[in-house]
């Protein structure tokens, strides 16, 4: 690819925040959908312009650095919108603010697993025929991932979300990242955009990632208020349930270029990377976004004694969210995501939908309630039934998660990771066997 095919996509990606400055400096009376697809683009091309801003500036910081700091930077787009919703909670105490925050954070989060962590699997799978393989180092994060889930069940079990469970939240995150600061500082692999941003020389590398970074969070913040808002007014508009276009279309948007970059990955045969990928993402969001929803509540309404209100509805997403995380890590206890489970994990993701509508007309014969809440609540159980079954089946591979708290330290081990070919080679000469082996020394947190 040349380096002009290259800067397009980061013009493009630009241009697509132009009519957000716009919108937020002429102040035009437009629709509700209107302000929300100009808005909604905007973030989105900032959110590309996070990404490749983040992979480039790996070349310059320290693996500790990166892991703590970059990865937090990219997933700005999520926390921008999610925190939004939480400091008018505190701001405006019996809005439906809090549950917009809520909607905003489960919904991200059954995002990730039951339809991006499902299309890597299926795609690797019709190239190859084969499962996901991850690495052993990814044991840390399956493990945290875990822990946090466990967690998670006494968030709806108790029926609060409170300042003492964000402390838990983030304290494992802080851990995890000390765990995961320990792994070798690699060189990083970088591809399109990007890999133009690293050709620079270091200190043009360095302004224009610095710049870039600027730019895209100043995009991000300045459109979040009117994203989140005109979500909730086109709702009330089209008569669509805010609650559902804040928990769904916000977090697509949001999570899109993290999205098509583990699909980038997985068609050209590096599906480990892309979920593993996809798996930090999850553990970034399941512990600092959960976890800060109760501190940025206390501190817009002044108060930590009264935790952020919400109802038995937004108790079941939390249980639900909880219920998919479990199953998730009973899935990848063994380092491996096949075909059967991936099917499993998007399968009860779309039924959570289809079932209520499905049961709907039915509800005067049926001998219990087919309302979303009580579908949801059922999905729960059988999402918890089946964890617990592959768990008692993987018991090793379970006792062996506990390996991820004792990574080895570069002067412990090569740095360098040899991956697969993308395609076979056959009888090939030395020279056409090195060019189809990649080697890869990037490692993505």
């Amino acid at each position: 690819m040349t380096d002009t095919k290259r800067f397009i996509p980061i013009v493009l990606a630009v241009l697509f925040t132009v009519p957000g400055f716009l919108l937020r400096m002429l102040h035009p009376e437009l629709a509700p959908p209107m302000t929300a697809l100009i808005t909604g683009a905007a973030i989105l091309g900032a959110s590309f312009l996070l990404l490749w801003a983040c992979d480039a500036a790996q070349k310059d910081v320290s693996q500790a650095l990166a892991l703590a700091v970059v990865a937090l930077i990219a997933v700005l787009p999520e926390y921008a919108v999610d925190m939004y919703f939480t400091w008018q909670a505190g701001q405006n105490p019996g809005s439906d603010y809090a549950h917009y925050a809520i909607a905003n954070m489960t919904g991200a989060n059954r995002l990730l697993i039951g339809v991006a962590w499902t299309l890597i699997a299926g795609i690797f799978w019709l190239r190859t025929r084969k499962g996901v393989e991850l690495e052993k180092d990814r044991r840390t994060e399956i493990l945290f991932l875990g822990l946090a889930t466990l967690y998670a069940f006494f968030i709806p079990i108790k029926g609060s979300l409170a300042w003492y469970d964000g402390i838990v939240f983030v304290g494992l995150y802080i851990w995890y990242i000390r765990l995961a600061s320990r792994r070798p500082c690699e060189e990083c692999e970088l591809d399109g955009p990007a890999e133009l941003l690293g050709r620079l020389p270091k200190v043009k590398r360095r302004i224009a990632t610095a710049v870039m970074f600027l730019f895209s969070a100043g995009v991000i913040l300045f459109n979040a208020e009117h994203f989140s808002e005109a979500l909730v007014a086109t709702g009330k508009v089209l008569g669509i349930n805010e609650f559902l276009l804040v928990q769904w279309l916000a977090p697509i948007a949001s999570e899109a270029p993290e999205f098509t970059v583990a699909i980038m990955f997985a068609l050209r045969g590096h599906a480990a990377v892309a979920l593993g990928s996809l798996l930090s993402a999850k553990l970034n969001q399941w512990t600092l976004l959960v976890g800060m929803i109760p501190g940025v509540y206390g501190l817009s309404s002044a108060s930590f004694e009264t935790p952020i209100p919400m109802g038995a509805f937004q108790m079941n997403e939390i249980l639900l969210t909880a219920a998919q995380s479990l199953l998730a890590v009973a899935l990848l206890v063994s380092l491996r995501l096949d075909p059967r489970g991936a099917f499993l994990l998007f399968g009860l993701f779309i039924g959570q939908f289809v079932v209520p509508s499905l049961l709907a007309p039915l509800s005067d014969v049926l001998p219990f309630k087919t309302g979303s809440d009580s579908i949801h609540l059922y999905f729960s159980v059988l999402y918890v039934l089946t964890s617990l079954y592959l768990l008692v089946r993987k018991r090793a591979a379970v006792g062996n998660l506990l390996h991820g708290l004792r990574i080895e330290k570069a002067k412990d081990r090569s740095a360098l990771v040899l991956m697969k070919p993308s395609k076979p080679y056959r009888h090939g000469n030395a020279e056409e066997v090195l060019e189809s082996v990649t080697v890869r020394t990037s490692y993505r947190g």
